[in-house]
C-alpha cells in the first residue's frame, strides 16, 4: 500500500506512553509500548527517537554514559518498540513500520568524529532492510528514512532553509513516501546536497 497517497487524517487520537529509551531494558520497553497500545488499533509506527554528541569528538572521548545512551536510543529502542507492536499488525496483515535513520549514513563511506552515531544508524537501515524482507509478504510495509538536515532540537538548526526541512515540511514527504523503497531519502533538497557533497 502505498500510504501517502489517499491518507487523509480526519480525527486522531493521542495516548501518550511513557519509557525511558536511555535506560530501562528491551523488554521494560516492550512491555510499556503493548500495554499502552493494548486497546488501540495501531497501522503506522514511526521509530525517531534519537541523541547524538553535541559536537564531533575522537570515540575514546565519547564518555561511558553517553555511549550506551546512543546505542540504546538509537539501536535498541526501535528495535523494542517494533517487537511490541509488530504482532497487532501481523494479525490484521496490515501495517507500516518506518525507522529513522540518517541521511550522512545513507551515502558517506564513514562519518568521523560520530562514529557511534554513525553506526546506530546505519544498524536501523539494516534492520529494516531485513525485517521488511520478512514481512512484506505479510502487508507490512517496513522502511529506513534517511533525512540530511532538519530543523530540530538534535540538528540545533532553528528554522528551516534551502537544504533544511522544517519538521512540518519532512513530516509530510514522510508520510507520502512509505511504502515505497526500504531506504528512502524524500526531499529534493537533500537528494541535490548528496549529488553535490
Amino acid at each position: 500500500m502505498k500510504y501517502g497517497q489517499d491518507l487523509e487524517i480526519s480525527k486522531v487520537d493521542i495516548k501518550n506512553v511513557v519509557a525511558d529509551f536511555a535506560t530501562w531494558s528491551g523488554p521494560e520497553i516492550s512491555k510499556a509500548i503493548e500495554g499502552g497500545i493494548k486497546e488501540l488499533d495501531v497501522g503506522v509506527l514511526i521509530n525517531n527517537a534519537g541523541v547524538s554528541y553535541p559536537n564531533g569528538r575522537f570515540f575514546h572521548e565519547v564518555d561511558w554514559k553517553m555511549t550506551e545512551s546512543l546505542i540504546k536510543v538509537n539501536s535498541e529502542a526501535a528495535t523494542w518498540v517494533t517487537r511490541a507492536v509488530l504482532p497487532a499488525m501481523l494479525k490484521k496483515k496490515k501495517g507500516a513500520i518506518v525507522n529513522m535513520g540518517s541521511g550522512s549514513v545513507a551515502v558517506l563511506p564513514s562519518f568521523p568524529l560520530f562514529a557511534i552515531y554513525a553506526s546506530t544508524k546505519a544498524y536501523l537501515g539494516m534492520f529494516s532492510r531485513c525485517i521488511n524482507l520478512e514481512y512484506k509478504h505479510h502487508g507490512i510495509d517496513i522502511q529506513c528514512q534517511v533525512p540530511l538536515f532538519v530543523a530540530t532540537k538534535m540538528t540545533k538548526f532553528k528554522k528551516s532553509l534551502f537544504l533544511i526541512a522544517s519538521p512540518e515540511k519532512y513530516a509530510k514527504a514522510s508520510i507520502r513516501c512509505i511504502g515505497y523503497e526500504h531506504l528512502s531519502m524524500l526531499l529534493f533538497m537533500h537528494t541535490c546536497h548528496f549529488r553535490r557533497l
